[in-house]
């Protein structure tokens, strides 16, 4: 895990800086409570963790592997 000091208003970027995937800016500080604001592409995902552990929870468990029927060709 990487841990870094970030105060209002700075940013750290994920990936290649010359192409990130995204940025995580901090939005705001007020008290015990920060704000994140995160920018990224539609496709990537972003959840907080109470939520994302809701969602594995409710995806059905996989048993084994699916495998193509042979056609019957006479």
């Amino acid at each position: 895990m990487l841990v870094i000091t970030r105060r209002e208003g700075e940013e750290v970027v994920i990936g290649d800086p010359s192409d990130p995937i995204g940025v995580v800016r901090v939005a705001g500080i007020k008290g015990d409570r920060v704000r994140l604001a995160f920018e990224f592409p539609r496709n990537v995902e972003v959840h907080r963790r109470e939520v994302a552990e809701q969602i594995l929870s409710e995806r059905p468990a996989v048993v084994g592997e699916i495998k193509p029927v042979a056609s019957a060709r006479g």
